[in-house]
């Protein structure tokens, strides 16, 4: 089997949805599958050091966690170590993965202040280093997400036909620089001259775009203005609309229960991870005088980053998100909207 299937069966003008650090974790992704999935899930940025090192790849691997709705699905991820890049690269296939991409453009301070990210646009040749070594380490496609430049627009020509020559199964573009962050709108007047260049130089790799993507909608426009592009990648546009996927307009109570299927998906995963802790405690001394004897589920407060995703577009939105803010737990969350069902 061609490993490159996943990439070459998508329809032209697919979508993608971003990674997010904190956001698109496989509970997320569940929702949104029901929601309505976009052609290819990311997962959340995975450090290659955490997941090389004894203390770091009990963490790395929980990011990674997958479920069959998020097929077919993309493992991110980031660091500048490129043997731990290969490292991590040699077992996504067995974890389930559909290929790897490496994050060459995240803007976030401490991912830079390590040389990650978006930092990787200043040291091009190590840049490629961490690529070749983790296509070398996987049968899997290897693909790069990125942005134009670190400081300057005009950096993208020379650091993308740098990516461009280490024949990437996919290559995406998020149209700012490192420096813009999201200040300013994506530059979609070079969106032709990207694909020229992408035509010329590896015309076999998929290019999709990034950066002020709402639905699908505004996918299916700008399909049609830039046939050349191969997919489209949204990010915040799914905190507008979980729907964005999708043509439909939800309902109140549609969202509402989007947001208590994201509640049980979530309870569902602290169970899980108390009740692996403890079985481990009870096998693990060490472990268990780490953990002073105490169990730890998910916590809460991460939680509360996605009520306005669910919680807004409707009368009475702001108010009751105010409510779930003060909530100390799952089950005040689902008291509270029980309440307001009333109400409503």
């Amino acid at each position: 089997m061609n490993m490159k299937n996943i990439w070459e069966n998508l329809p032209q003008g697919f979508t993608v949805l971003a990674p997010m650090e904190g956001v698109t974790d496989v509970i997320f992704r569940q929702v949104i599958a029901k929601a309505g999935r976009p052609g290819l899930f990311f997962t959340e940025f995975t450090n290659v050091s955490s997941y090389a090192s004894e203390k770091g790849r009990e963490n790395a691997l929980e990011r990674l966690q997958i479920v069959p709705s998020d097929k077919p699905i993309i493992a991110q991820i980031w660091g500048k170590n490129p043997e731990h890049f290969a490292e991590l690269a040699g077992v996504l296939a067995d974890l389930g993965f559909d290929g790897l991409d490496l994050n060459m453009g995240c803007p976030d301070k401490h991912v830079n202040s390590t040389g990650g990210g978006a930092a990787m646009i200043r040291t091009p040749e190590l840049a490629v280093e961490c690529i070749r070594k983790a296509k070398n380490a996987t049968n899997l496609p290897v693909s790069v997400k990125t942005r134009l430049g670190f400081t300057y627009v005009e950096e993208w020509r020379t650091w993308l036909t740098t990516l461009l020559q280490e024949d990437l199964a996919a290559l995406t573009v998020h149209l700012r620089t490192r420096k813009e962050m999201s200040k300013v709108p994506a530059h979609y007047e070079l969106i032709p001259e990207v694909v020229a260049l992408r035509d010329e130089i590896a015309p076999q790799t998929k290019l999709i775009i990034n950066g002020d993507i709402k639905d699908l909608v505004q996918v299916e426009k700008m399909q049609a203005q830039f046939p050349g592009v191969d997919g489209y990648m949204i990010g915040r546009g799914v905190f507008e609309n979980p729907y964005c996927f999708t043509k439909h307009v939800a309902t109140r109570e549609e969202l509402l229960e989007l947001l208590k299927m994201h509640l049980d998906l979530f309870d569902a995963a602290d169970m899980a991870r108390v009740a692996k802790q403890a079985e481990r405690m009870r096998e693990d001394a060490e472990f268990a005088l780490k953990m002073d004897g105490k169990v730890r589920g998910l916590p809460f407060d991460p939680l509360k980053h996605y009520f306005k995703i669910y919680i807004h577009g409707f009368a009475g939105a702001a108010e009751l998100r105010a409510k779930l803010m003060e909530c100390k737990d799952t089950a005040e969350v689902r008291k509270v909207l029980e309440g307001s069902a009333r109400e409503g």
